[in-house]
This record gives C-alpha cells, sequence and structure tokens, in this order.
C-alpha cells in the first residue's frame, strides 16, 4: 500500500514538535502551542488513529475481522513492549540518578515511585495505570489501539453513528468529571490506591473521541467516501476567523489574559471543546494548502513519520538525558542546548532509518491471483481524498 508522503512529513513535523516541546531548552518557551489552543499531542493521535482506521479496514475487508484482530494485537502487544523497556530505563536508571537528590526536575517526575517503592511502581506501571509524565501518551495509544477492533466493528455492524454517539458522550461527560468520578468509583469498589495526578495528564475519558473520529475518517478514506476538500471549501472563511481568533486569545493568555470560568473549554489535558474546534479548523485550512505543503515533505521528516513510534520513544531518552544533564539550574547552558538539540535531532533521524519499513507495509501482503481482476480497484492506492 502506497504511503502519502506529506502525511508522513507532517507526522513526522509532529514528532519534532512534541520533541522541542520536552527538551529542557529554551525553545520549549516558544513552540508551546505557537499556533492557537492546538499542540502538537492532538495532530500526533489524530493522524495515527487516521492511519490506524485506513490499513486496518482495509485488511479487515481483505482478509477478515480476525486476521484483523491477531494483527493489531500483535501491533498492540508490540507498543506494549516499548512502553514496558521505557518503564524498565527508567525505573533501573532514571530513578537512582534522581534518588541522589542533585536532580531536582528528574526526581518530580518520579514522586509515586519514591513515595510507594519499587514492587508497587513496577506492578501499576505493568498494568499501564501508573503513568509518569513525559511517559503517558504512549499507554493512551496502547489503550486506545487495543480497543481499535472493538470500535471499526460497531462501526462496520451498527454504525458510525451509535459509534461516534457514543465517543461523544463519553467526551461530554469528561468535561463534566468522568475522570474523576470514575476514579473515585476504582478506589472505592476495586481498591485503586494511586493518586489521579500519577495516571497521566490526558484524560482518557475525552481524547478516546480525537481517535474514534480519526479511526472514521481513515475507514471513510479507504472506501473513497472522504471528500475533504470540497468540504474544507465550504468552510473555509470560518475556518479562518476561527484560527486567527483563537491565535490572538492564545498570545493573549500568555501575555496574562485570564479565561475564568471557561478555562475548562480551553483546557489541553480534557480536550476542551474550544481546542476541538481550533484543531478542526487548522485541519480545514492544512487541507485547503495540501498542495503547498507538499515542499516539506523532506527525506527526514517522512521517515520519522513512517516510524513514528519508534522515534517518539527514541527522544524519551534524550528528554530524561536532558532532565539528568539540568541538575539543580533552571536551564542548560546555551552549549548543552545545541548539543542536546543536535544529538536528539540525529538519534530519532537514525532511529527512523533503521525502521524505514513503514508501518502500513508491514500489515499488507499481496492479494490471492484469483481476486486480482475483482478487487483491484480496491486495492490500489488511494489519493488524497477529495482530489479527485
Amino acid at each position: 500500500m502506497q504511503r502519502l508522503p506529506e502525511l508522513d512529513a507532517l507526522r513526522g513535523l509532529m514528532l519534532v514538535w512534541i520533541t522541542f516541546t520536552h527538551l529542557p531548552t529554551v525553545l520549549s518557551t516558544y513552540v508551546n502551542q505557537p499556533f492557537g489552543f492546538v499542540s502538537a499531542a492532538e495532530g500526533f493521535i489524530f493522524l495515527s488513529a487516521l492511519f490506524t482506521g485506513r490499513v486496518y479496514f482495509r485488511l479487515a475487508q481483505r482478509d477478515g475481522y480476525g486476521p484483523m484482530r491477531k494483527k493489531l494485537g500483535k501491533r498492540t502487544l508490540r507498543l506494549y513492549f516499548y512502553h514496558a523497556f521505557l518503564l524498565g530505563f527508567v525505573f533501573l536508571i532514571a530513578v537512582p540518578i534522581a534518588a541522589s537528590g542533585s536532580r531536582p526536575g528528574l526526581h518530580n517526575l518520579l514522586d509515586f515511585y519514591f513515595n510507594v517503592g519499587a514492587t508497587r511502581a513496577v506492578i501499576d506501571g505493568a498494568l499501564l495505570v501508573y503513568r509518569p509524565p513525559l511517559l503517558d501518551i504512549l499507554p493512551m495509544y496502547i489503550i486506545f489501539l487495543a480497543l481499535t477492533p472493538l470500535a471499526l466493528m460497531v462501526g462496520e455492524r451498527w454504525g458510525w453513528k451509535l459509534a461516534l454517539s457514543g465517543g461523544f458522550t463519553l467526551w461530554l461527560l469528561a468535561q463534566f468529571g468522568l475522570r474523576q468520578a470514575s476514579w473515585q468509583a476504582m478506589n472505592r469498589y476495586f481498591g485503586l490506591q494511586i493518586p489521579l495526578n500519577e495516571m497521566g495528564s490526558f484524560d482518557l475519558w475525552a481524547w478516546q473521541f480525537l481517535w474514534l473520529v480519526g479511526i472514521w475518517m481513515g475507514v471513510r478514506w479507504a472506501k473513497d467516501e472522504l471528500p475533504l476538500v470540497r468540504l474544507a471549501r465550504r468552510v473555509t472563511l470560518p475556518a479562518l476567523v476561527a484560527v486567527g481568533v483563537l491565535l490572538a486569545m492564545r498570545h493573549a493568555v500568555g501575555r496574562g489574559f485570564e479565561l475564568g470560568t471557561y478555562e475548562i473549554c480551553f483546557d489541553k489535558w480534557h480536550l476542551g471543546v474550544i481546542r476541538l474546534i481550533d484543531f478542526s479548523a487548522a485541519g480545514v485550512l492544512l487541507v485547503r494548502a495540501h498542495s503547498y505543503l507538499k515542499p516539506l515533505s523532506i527525506r527526514p521528516l517522512v521517515l520519522m513519520g513512517q516510524s513514528s513510534l519508534q522515534v517518539f520513544c527514541t527522544h524519551l531518552f534524550f528528554c530524561f538525558a536532558g532532565l539528568t544533564l539540568l541538575g539543580n539550574a533552571s536551564m542548560l547552558s546555551g552549549g548543552k542546548q545545541f548539543g542536546l538539540l543536535a544529538a536528539t535531532l540525529f538519534a530519532m533521524w537514525l532511529t527512523a532509518k533503521l525502521y524505514a519499513r513503514a508501518e502500513v507495509s508491514s500489515v499488507a501482503k499481496p492479494a490471492p491471483v484469483e481476486r486480482t481482476t475483482r478487487s483491484y480497484s480496491r486495492r490500489q492506492a488511494l489519493p488524497i481524498p477529495g482530489t479527485q
């Protein structure tokens, strides 16, 4: 199955954006949501869901839902091993360094470990309950990926209106405290003993809706039923207005403007309604401008986008390395900042080179010869939706 280099490059760009935000350098101040109330996390999760929906729906159509579930399960398990490896690195290497007391930034990320001890932290981490800062996107991704076969089956058997309505209802409830309520229920009835803030910054009840929408759009794309360009033309003007207004508000907030009681609508971790509007509007403008974005499809970004999860894991090692280098200082020196950025980007590129085989290609295989004529049109590489 052919990849679209501009989308792979966009996902690679999201990874670079996430990296610049996470590393303890002066760049993190300037790249933290500079385009409005949107961040690289929304783009990374949505694009991952888009590719997942497209690829695995086509796989289900070709080979059946059983093989699709099996391959998606293998991919989920592989990502779980990545997460376990990262936790092992943190517990075996970062913890002893943080325990010295000379690196408070690193120590603060691992408060729960030091409070409850190694055994409890390892068990909760293995169960994806304990999600330390910086390590909370991957567990969320794993959980969403594990639930994707269910979403695909519900969407195709009972209709995507039902699936999306259920996801929207959970998102809406999340805006009114579903996460807090579910945490209290788990504490009361299942003996969960972990502070809510140690279960990751992202509210899974809210973020699942973005993943579900991405899966649905990927399925529509696979069916060649996603006329994005035509739809984007109709709402270009409202999208421009929304992006412009919210961009101005974002920088006003950075200069001290208070959102007051409306802050929940802009909240990143609960994926507030304004963030959904801003992300959708930005997506419309990107669709309209996709022909101008093709020059950005440089090889390093394309490779990183094609091996996004391996590259994401790689950048985390350097985030912890940066916090180690930081020590008690408030900021790294200029030389250390440059060295850290250069080493991180090189390692990400090298990782992408080593995993150059695209994830989509790994789940695709030639169709049987006897079906070639009948299903040729369905197996052709799809163009960008709506550009026909």
